[in-house]
C-alpha cells in the first residue's frame, strides 16, 4: 500500500521531535550555565538592578523603569512602557551572571533609543507571528476536510507560519547585538572586571543558543508542513 500522510506512520514527526531535542538542550544548557555563575560573587557586589541602572544612564537613558517581576530568567525589556524587567533570580542577586542578564536586557533598551532596525522589524513582525502560529494548523487541516479545493488553505496555512519563522530569524541578531553591547559595556564602565567578563560571555552566549534553537526548531516545522501538503497534493 502505497504511503498517504495522515494514515499509520507519519515520518515527518522526526522533524519536530528533532527541534523539541534541540531547544531542550539549549534550554538546559542556559539554566545549567546560568546556575552555575549564580555563584560567583562580582566584585563591586552590585546587584542585577543597580547593574541595570548604571548601563542606562551611561548610555543617557532615564526614561526606563526598573522593575521586579516573578519567575526564574523571566528577564525582559518593554519597549511599549519602557520598563526593564528583572526576574527573581536576577533583579537582587550580586552575581556576574544576574550582572551579565541584567545588561543584556539593558542593550535591548538602547536598541529601542537608538532605533536599531532589527528590533523595530521585530516589533513589527509580532502581531503576524502570533496569529501564524495560532493559524496555521487550523488552515492547513481546513484545507485537508475540503479536499482538492481546499489546497488553498493549506498554501495560506505554509505562508503564514513563514511569518512566525521570519519572527525567529530577526530575533537572532537582535539577541546577539544586545548580548554584545552588554559585555562592551560592562568593562568599560568597570561594573566587571578582565577575570569576570567571560564567566558573564558563557551565561549570555548558553542564552543565545536559546534563540538558535527557537529558529532551528521552527525552520523544522515549516518543513514538516511544506512535506505534508506536498505529500497530499502529489496523493
Amino acid at each position: 500500500m502505497p504511503y498517504r500522510y495522515g494514515y499509520y506512520f507519519d515520518p515527518t514527526y522526526i522533524l519536530v521531535l528533532i527541534g523539541a531535542v534541540i531547544s531542550l538542550i539549549a534550554s538546559a544548557r542556559v539554566k545549567t550555565t546560568f546556575n552555575k555563575y549564580s555563584k560567583v560573587r562580582s566584585r563591586t557586589n552590585m546587584t542585577g538592578a543597580q547593574a541595570a541602572q548604571r548601563v542606562l544612564n551611561s548610555a543617557g537613558i532615564y526614561d526606563v523603569r526598573i522593575q521586579h517581576v516573578a519567575g526564574s530568567l523571566t528577564d525582559h525589556y518593554n519597549p511599549k512602557d519602557k520598563t526593564l524587567n528583572l526576574s527573581d533570580s536576577v533583579y537582587g542577586s550580586t552575581s556576574v551572571a544576574a550582572i551579565g542578564v541584567a545588561a543584556h536586557e539593558c542593550g535591548h533598551a538602547i536598541q529601542h533609543q537608538q532605533g536599531y532596525s532589527p528590533l523595530n522589524i521585530r516589533s513589527a513582525l509580532v502581531p503576524v507571528a502570533n496569529f501564524g502560529s495560532a493559524a496555521a494548523w487550523p488552515l492547513i487541516i481546513l484545507g485537508i476536510i475540503l479536499g482538492g479545493a481546499g489546497n488553498i488553505f493549506c498554501q495560506i496555512g505554509i505562508v503564514v507560519f513563514s511569518a512566525a519563522v521570519l519572527f525567529q530569524l530577526v530575533t537572532l541578531p537582535v539577541e546577539f547585538n544586545a548580548s554584545s553591547r552588554a559585555v562592551h559595556i560592562l568593562g568599560n564602565i568597570g561594573i566587571l572586571s578582565e577575570q569576570e567578563l567571560p564567566y558573564t560571555k558563557k551565561v549570555l552566549k548558553a542564552a543565545a543558543l536559546t534563540y538558535v534553537a527557537g529558529a532551528a526548531a521552527a525552520i523544522l516545522q515549516l518543513l514538516r508542513l511544506v512535506l505534508l501538503v506536498g505529500g497530499r497534493s502529489r496523493d
